[in-house]
């Protein structure tokens, strides 16, 4: 990983942790898959945009209906409890 791409994934993280006030450092809890079955959403405001298939680490388990979640692009984003199977 470059000096300029290690910069980039910091001041992302940055911003995620002023955006969602989340305290202390990023633990990823697990890994999900979105479920193929389920329906492509685009993103807004606080939701991640969502494709079939897509692999999510999972920040924190926020409620019963989302999930903080970080996408391949480094995203992060909430993401509801449906689109991930249990």
């Amino acid at each position: 990983m470059t000096l300029k791409e290690c910069k980039k994934e910091e001041k992302a993280d940055r911003e995620f942790q002023k955006k969602f006030k989340f305290e202390g450092s990023i633990n990823i809890l697990t890994q999900m898959m979105v479920d193929p079955a389920a329906t492509e959403k685009r993103g807004g405001g606080k939701n991640l945009p969502l494709r079939r298939g897509e692999i999510l680490d999972v920040i924190q388990f926020t409620n019963q209906d989302q999930i903080l979640c970080r996408n391949s692009q480094r995203r992060c984003k909430s993401v509801g409890a449906e689109a991930l199977p249990a």
